[in-house]
């Protein structure tokens, strides 16, 4: 089976759900696309490393590390961080905190990020795009260069365009749309 097809078939089966929500933008929805229940299975890493990779290279994009918002885009940075070793082409993985810490170094991006990276964000799901850009903006501050963002799943409900109107391009692994045909 086709590895785009099986994403999508595992964050159809494991991550989408109808109902009433409330999500983290705070819209009211009834459509759930939880990632991590995909992006923490062993068969959901293992997909989305190699894509996300892939992602990257047809783009153009050739980044020193990956890294977003914490959760969710955690496993996706480090499952491409993994896949682009296996590739021989490296990639370091790093995680922005959603508040500097109160101790020790104080860090607000935590793990193999260095200043002056040409960085790629990752995000699980774009809804509104706000947790992408306050990523962007930590890595900017940190003195990162952000060529792009990459995101597991858009929702397609105008976050890629509040991005992309900052001038960054953004790539996805999925559509909402396209999730939502295979439940």
């Amino acid at each position: 089976m086709d590895a785009r097809i099986r994403l999508l078939d595992l964050l159809a089966q494991r991550s989408a759900r109808r109902g009433s929500f409330t999500l983290a933008s705070g819209r009211q929805s009834d459509l759930y696309i939880d990632c991590r229940l995909t992006t923490m299975h062993p068969e959901g890493l293992s997909l989305i490393g190699p894509a996300g990779l892939h992602a990257l290279g047809e783009r153009g994009w050739h980044p020193d590390s990956v890294g977003g918002l914490t959760l969710g885009a955690d496993p996706v940075s480090y499952a491409i961080a993994y896949a682009s070793q296996l590739a021989g082409m490296p990639t370091r993985a790093f995680t922005v905190r959603k508040e500097a810490k109160t101790h020790g170094t104080g860090k607000l991006i935590e793990g193999a990020y260095l200043a002056g990276d040409r960085v790629v964000v990752i995000e699980d799901v774009i809804t509104t795009g706000g947790s992408a850009l306050k990523a962007v903006d930590a890595i900017r501050a940190a003195g990162g260069v952000v060529v792009g963002v990459l995101s597991v799943v858009d929702r397609e409900e105008g976050g890629r365009e509040a991005i992309e109107a900052t001038g960054l391009e953004v790539a996805s692994l999925a559509l909402a749309s396209e999730i939502v045909a295979r439940m």
